[in-house]
């Protein structure tokens, strides 16, 4: 890290390159590292990243980041989209990059579909693809849980909500794997170019013959009484076909580690069926796998520095939601803990739309596995994914 890659009104002191989401250190245990950032770092820091990109502020408190999300007008979602987009074809990630009061217009046409009414009507079918995936490996004494269970569930439950037919599921797996965990960019450029084809195709159809799934609200949806240009319609269905695919995956796996590895406590959760809500809560604050990005639109200071406009700025939400100002014994799982608003799923106007569903389909996912296969363990070591999403490649199970 050169001192010209440092801007000017930054404080060399504040400057820590502590190589989130890449470094040996992260990758050995990413939670471990992020909840102990508290420890070694000051609240607010300047990271420039690897081989010199990426350089944002970065947040860990809880209070600060709360802040940071709910004030749009300071911290803004412009331009925040990770993905390769053809600068001459250009479209924005909807609503994600679209600022209040407009954002609501859009959220608008999606949100009925995701409402807990809605996502309560799902309950039956959810059960009914988790206990057929569970069926495939029952038998056979062990599993790949990632391949055969975390990342078939939420996907065929997502192309349900979407009115896409599952018999897509594979071509979806394949990807969300090359956007979201591709090292390479041409890879993910060319899985672009698929995915882009397919969108548009799609978009045609859900025009011709609309239904009641998502791409068909999205296509036919009048945010504030306007149609949408094709940029904006294919902009908004990128966004939710990219959402539905690795968030919950990331969880599901994260939590079937720590299930495996802690026998006494996956008891302990059969043992209180009625307990189960703040099981699936504790959880998701100790395992939650993304980060949020935002520019300053201002100059702004914070515990006594100011950042500058245009300034990138990360809220690590795992690492919030190891706040000890927060969660007393934040690193200790606590499935008793008093209820404390957590930022597994961000928070203001931009939260996630589908945190409803998640939290759903990882319950589903507990009680089904647990009621069927009580015992198992680790059959292999685990390796993370580099990236933004965080967690494990394969998560191999056994119970013979």
């Amino acid at each position: 890290m050169t001192t010209q890659e440092i801007p000017a009104h930054v404080p060399p002191e504040l400057v820590h390159n502590i190589g989130l989401t890449e470094s040996p250190e992260f990758l050995a245990d990413p939670f471990k590292f992020m909840a102990g950032l508290h420890e070694r770092l000051p609240p607010l820091f300047f990271s420039v990243g690897q081989q010199g990109t990426h350089k944002s502020w970065q947040l860990t408190k809880h209070s600060d980041v709360y802040f940071v999300l709910r004030h749009p007008e300071i911290f803004t979602t412009h331009g925040q989209g990770p993905f390769p987009r053809d600068p001459d074809n250009y479209f924005r990630i909807i609503p994600l990059e679209i600022s209040p009061p407009e954002h609501r217009k859009y959220r608008a046409i999606v949100d009925p579909l995701v409402s807990p009414q809605a996502i309560a009507k799902l309950e039956a079918n959810i059960r009914k693809l988790t206990n057929e995936l569970i069926d495939n490996f029952i038998d056979r004494g062990e599993c790949e849980f990632a391949k055969e269970l975390g990342r078939p569930l939420p996907v065929g439950v997502f192309l349900d909500i979407m009115g896409l037919p599952r018999s897509m599921m594979d071509e979806f797996v394949r990807w969300a794997m090359g956007l979201l965990h591709a090292q390479d960019r041409a890879v993910a450029g060319q899985v672009m170019g698929e995915v882009t084809a397919y969108l548009n195709s799609a978009i045609a159809e859900k025009r011709a013959n609309p239904d009641g799934g998502m791409v068909s609200a999205i296509v036919n949806g009048k945010p504030g009484g306007e149609p949408m240009s094709e940029r904006e319609i294919f902009g908004f269905v990128f966004f939710v076909f990219i959402a539905g695919l690795d968030t919950v995956f990331a969880a599901l796996n994260n939590i079937f580690v720590w299930l495996a590895e802690n026998p006494e406590r996956r008891r302990e959760i059969i043992a209180e069926p009625e307990n189960i809500n703040n099981v699936i809560e504790e959880l998701l604050r100790v395992y939650t796998v993304t980060f949020s990005g935002r520019v300053l639109t201002q100059d702004y200071e914070m515990h006594g520095v100011t950042m500058k406009k245009g300034d990138r700025i990360t809220s690590i939400l795992p690492t919030a939601n190891y706040d000890p100002d927060v969660f007393p014994n934040p690193k200790e799982v606590n499935f008793h803990r008093p209820r404390t608003p957590t930022l597994s799923f961000a928070g203001g106007a931009h939260s996630c739309m589908g945190a409803h569903l998640a939290r759903l389909e990882i319950k589903i996912v507990v009680q089904e596995f647990l009621r069927r296969i009580p015992e198992f363990k680790l059959a292999q070591p685990i390796e993370y994914f580099p990236g933004a999403v965080i967690g494990p490649k394969a998560v191999h199970l056994s119970w013979k």
